[in-house]
């Protein structure tokens, strides 16, 4: 469905988060002992503050970033499996348990914007098959006819404007070279458009992206570090500086994998 044209305009300067602020429970509605409640990053005391336009989550898999992008995008009534608020192609609302429970607080509040979901992206490309003949909003190109990459692509360069945009492992379908592609479409929307986005990665080039907030989901704690110091960071440097001495132990061991 196309967008409307926006007519907003951009501040000369935006200091702190555009839209969303800050996110904790509401404690009635907790659930003790009904997943997602179960994660040790849902206490009751759980908070999430957005300090920046862009702000990256990132964290061991089962750490609850996924869970927690699912949640946040039905509170701000996206589609269940990927779009925005007229994306209606799936029954049901995943993430609707702990997304009721959400308390969300706005410097402006909007409605605009987007939950991208790499693992059901194809579901949202069917769904524009039958409800869009001429994919304006997407670069006027079916994302069926283009590489999962360049479809990802076609989606940030073209669909996106003003607004809060939630994205999770953005990265899936992007080569090295179109990451770095992905950060300057970055740039220029948080540069020229009211936009904030909040990605979850294991992408250690996304998070190099100047000026953003990495919040670590480490143990049920959340704090604010730098690219250099998150796990992605050390252990690819790491790596790819010795690759041997990794092999050398990953290789050895009889140990189970984990």
């Amino acid at each position: 469905m196309p967008r409307r044209s926006r007519t907003r305009k951009k501040p000369s300067a935006i200091l702190g988060s555009p839209f969303l602020t800050r996110v904790d429970l509401w404690p009635d509605r907790i659930q003790s002992g009904v997943h997602p409640f179960t994660l040790p990053l849902l206490s009751p005391d759980f908070e999430l503050t957005f300090s920046t336009p862009v702000t990256f989550l990132v964290g061991e898999n089962g750490s609850g970033k996924s869970t927690l992008l699912e949640a946040l995008a039905w509170a701000l009534g996206f589609g269940a499996q990927g779009g925005n608020r007229d994306t209606s192609y799936v029954e049901g609302a995943d993430g609707h348990v702990l997304g009721s429970a959400l308390h969300l607080y706005w410097r402006q509040k909007v409605t605009d914007g987007f939950f991208l979901r790499a693992e059901t992206f194809f579901n949202f490309a069917s769904y524009l098959e039958e409800v869009n003949s001429t994919f304006l909003a997407y670069g006027g190109k079916s994302l069926h006819r283009q590489s999962h990459g360049e479809a990802f692509l076609s989606l940030f360069k073209h669909r996106f404007e003003d607004g809060v945009y939630l994205l999770d492992e953005p990265e899936a379908a992007l080569s090295p070279q179109r990451q770095l592609v992905f950060l300057r479409i970055l740039q220029q929307l948080t540069a020229s458009k009211i936009a904030q986005f909040v990605i979850a990665t294991h992408s250690p080039m996304l998070l190099t992206f100047p000026g953003a907030t990495i919040l670590t989901l480490e143990d049920g704690a959340i704090r604010s570090v730098s690219y250099q110091e998150t796990e992605h960071y050390r252990l690819t440097r790491d790596f790819l500086n010795a690759p041997d001495r990794f092999y050398q132990h990953l290789f050895a061991t009889d140990d189970p994998v984990n």
